[in-house]
């Protein structure tokens, strides 16, 4: 049950970025398609580009981290006996945790005060945008819970067959 709800997670942290991502480039090119022919441009479509490159930016933080696609320094753990490499990386694995809750938190109270600003072209509250940063903390958190033993126990990260660690860095 726990491995279908993670896949789930996976597939569908997946799609809503492969759908992001679609989105602003299809209104990244439109407008540059109508400011050289027309002469104008979308008065929202930088922002809304923006606003999607934010969430994009903290949806995928996860799926990075879930396939050790973030920068890491490793050469600790290989110098160490397997003991203590197990006691660091646990160590790393609850820092992480403690620093994605934490923010998750502060990023709330942000979202909380922002709730009455709003956008300059779309009038929309700058909360939603801003709510990127909860989500994606909490989508951090979990990513990590779901990675913890095996990376505590072998270093090793979730592994797929159409994702590596470089890949994962490169989304």
């Amino acid at each position: 049950m726990l491995q279908r709800l993670e896949r789930a997670l996976v597939a569908g942290n997946r799609w809503l970025l492969i759908i992001l991502l679609l989105a602003m480039a299809c209104i990244v090119f439109a407008n540059v398609v109508l400011r050289y022919t027309t002469g104008d441009s979308i008065v929202w479509a930088e922002e809304v580009a923006r606003h999607l490159m934010i969430w994009g930016t903290f949806l995928g933080a996860g799926l990075v981290l879930r396939f050790g696609g973030h920068v890491a320094i490793d050469n600790l753990h290989h110098v160490l006996g397997e003991r203590a490499a197990r006691v660091l990386r646990g160590f790393v694995v609850v820092a992480l945790g403690v620093f994605f809750l934490v923010m998750a938190w502060f990023s709330v109270q942000y979202v909380w005060a922002t709730r009455f600003q709003t956008t300059p072209a779309t009038d929309i509250a700058f909360a939603w945008i801003y709510s990127a940063m909860p989500v994606g903390f909490v989508l951090l958190f979990v990513h990590l819970l779901f990675i913890a033993r095996g990376y505590i126990l072998g270093g090793r990260f979730a592994e797929s067959d159409e994702m590596d660690a470089e890949s994962a860095a490169s989304l």
